[in-house]
Parts: structure tokens; sequence; C-alpha cells
């Protein structure tokens, strides 16, 4: 059985000896499974699961950190007289290889105000990134870099 069968069931199980299964159950059921299967993982051996779930939640937890900042430099920059933007075209080399990685990876980009996924290079090795605070591009290259694509990657691979 998968490890997320069994965190499923675990899930279910906590739901259903609290009576009642509602979502609020579950997913309080979904986490404590979760905690469970971690905490045995040497048990029963090193799974990618637990892992993989870890780095999701990262992934999301950072995208959600880089969209308040980015939110916060626009917000700043349309209501006060002076213009901080430094609009920008960069060429980022990427190393997200599959279709689904680097889709994420550009709508990730997208999401993010102040930042556009413009185009991927036919040899799918660079992302075409507009940007409007760009004040060195090899800094804002290095950022998205070992940001967003890394967790990206760490989360998909």
């Amino acid at each position: 059985m998968t490890p997320f069968a069994t965190n499923l069931i675990l899930a279910f199980v906590w739901a259903a000896l609290n009576g009642g299964i509602g979502l609020p159950s579950l997913l309080v059921g979904f986490i404590i499974g979760y905690a469970v299967l971690f905490i045995l993982q040497p048990l029963f051996g090193a799974s990618r699961y637990c892992r993989k779930l870890f780095d999701a939640v990262m992934l999301a937890l950072s995208f959600i950190y880089e969209l308040i900042i980015s939110s916060l430099k626009v917000t700043w920059d349309v209501l006060t007289p002076t213009q901080r933007s430094k609009p920008a075209l960069i060429a980022v080399p990427i190393d997200a290889k599959t279709d689904a990685e680097i889709t994420v990876l550009a709508n990730l980009v997208s999401l993010t105000p102040g930042s556009l996924s413009v185009d991927i290079s036919e040899d799918r090795s660079h992302l075409l990134v507009h940007a409007m605070f760009v004040d060195d591009t090899e800094l804002f290259k290095d950022e998205l870099k070992r940001g967003m694509e890394r967790r990206v990657l760490e989360a998909m691979r």
C-alpha cells in the first residue's frame, strides 16, 4: 500500500473515531496521519511521499511569501509619487526540462505581481521574463533560480 493511501486511511479512521466525517475532521486526520507516517519512517523505510509533501508545502509557502512581498512593492510603487520601477526583459536560464516543470514555473512567475513569463526559448533552456523591479539582471536571475525554480524542481522531481 502506498504511503498516500495509508495516510488517507488514517484520515478516515481519525474522522470516524471523532464521530463525524467532515472536511475539518478529515483535514486534521490527514495532518495527524502524515505526522505518524513521518515519525514511523525509520521502521518502514524512508519514502518519497513524506519528502514530496513537505516540498510541495514549502513551494506553496514560499510562493505566498513572494506574492505578499511583490504585492507590497508594486502597491508602494503605484501609491507613491516617485517611480522606483526599473522594468527589464530578461532571459533566465532554467534547469526545468519537462512540460509540467516549465509550465508550473512560468505560471508562478506570472502570478507574482511585477513579473510576467513572456516566452520559452526554442531549446527550452531559457525563460523570457518581464520584471518590473530589476536593479541587477544577474541578481534577478540568481534569485529566480535559487528561489522559485529550486522549489518547483524539488516539489516535482
